[in-house]
């Protein structure tokens, strides 16, 4: 694995960070706090985008089914994002590795003077080797305001990140191994595609819907948010985030899931 300063930005999707029944993965999020922890060790400026607040709500009151109500969503977030923090804080500082908080709406990135306050305090958190954790500052950004807050899915939110940072990598895990040609769930002869240097009408069409009962993404965000890497002329690698280990293999520039760029 090199050596130099490099700068990641690790996304993972609440499929990940969400068991079916509706409990937080621990062994996930140990395992990446690891990762995390271990790379920062190494000298990588690194950044995770966190979805898996609402989740986190619904497993904090015990509930299944997430509410259609906007203001409900939002205090399941106000909710579940302090129950990651603290899970988050907990795993990393048994590593030894200090993590910070981050919440963003699509106005923060998009105005000049607030987008330089957010990366001026990236860079002090980098420098002092404090690893900012990004998710979306749900209890203001809703899609019935008049201006636009809201990041169509964290994946967006994780292009945007990345490419405002000028982050080498940006790394999406999720729970399918990379981009396929077909939906695997629908079609077992469809193949894994190791590489992305265009998007095409037809891999567009490919995309699907969202994958899990408790996310909004699904393949089509991820599509928006490899094709703002390959924009910037960065990289972006899709992979499965059962095992976030997996991102060591992907920094040593081994073949894992889909890299587009």
């Amino acid at each position: 694995m090199a050596n130099e300063k490099r700068r990641l930005v690790v996304k993972i999707g609440t499929s990940s960070l969400i068991l079916p029944n509706g409990r937080v993965n621990l062994r996930t999020v140990d395992r990446l706090a690891y990762t995390l922890a271990s790379l920062n060790n190494q000298g990588f400026q690194v950044a995770l985008v966190s979805s898996g607040a609402i989740g986190a709500g619904l497993a904090s009151l015990q509930l299944t089914q997430r509410p259609q109500e906007i203001a409900k969503q939002q205090a399941l977030a106000a909710i579940g994002q302090m129950e990651l923090m603290r899970i988050y804080s907990q795993r990393f500082l048994d590593y030894q590795t200090q993590v910070a908080q981050i919440l963003l709406t699509r106005d923060v990135l998009a105005f000049p003077v607030s987008r330089q306050h957010v990366l001026n305090t990236f860079e002090v958190l980098f420098e002092e080797g404090v690893i900012p954790i990004v998710n979306e500052n749900d209890t203001v950004a809703v899609d019935e305001l008049d201006h636009h807050t809201t990041f169509s899915d964290n994946d967006e939110l994780s292009a945007m990140v990345a490419v405002r940072l000028q982050a080498d990598q940006l790394i999406v895990l999720s729970d399918i191994d990379g981009f396929y040609d077909q939906n695997p769930r629908e079609n077992p002869a469809a193949k894994k595609l190791a590489r992305v240097t265009e998007l095409t009408p037809a891999m567009q069409k490919a995309a699907g819907g969202s994958g899990s009962n408790f996310g909004t993404g699904g393949m089509v965000t991820k599509l928006r948010a490899a094709q703002a890497m390959m924009t910037a002329g960065k990289q972006m690698v899709l992979c499965n985030g059962a095992n976030p280990t997996v991102i060591f293999d992907v920094v040593a520039g081994k073949p894992v899931g889909t890299v587009f760029g």
